[in-house]
């Protein structure tokens, strides 16, 4: 549960990755975004990840995918 992992997650809609960052729990990457989705990656470990997923909903945000980079 400890190990710091990089996350790729997509979410429904536009995501302003300095906006976001200002209040997220961690910070985000934005690796691409057009009009219907947003793809961005975070390190974290599960715990962060959860945080985070759980900060994504708080905002609205419908989650698309979650993938783990190896």
């Amino acid at each position: 549960m400890q190990d710091i992992c990089t996350y790729q997650i997509e979410v429904r809609g536009q995501v302003d990755e300095n906006t976001f960052n200002a209040t997220s729990p961690l910070q985000i990457a934005v690796v691409r975004m057009d009009t219907a989705a947003t793809l961005f990656t975070i390190c974290a470990d599960q715990s962060g990840l959860i945080g985070l997923i759980r900060h994504l909903h708080g905002r609205g945000f419908v989650l698309l995918s979650v993938y783990r980079e190896r």
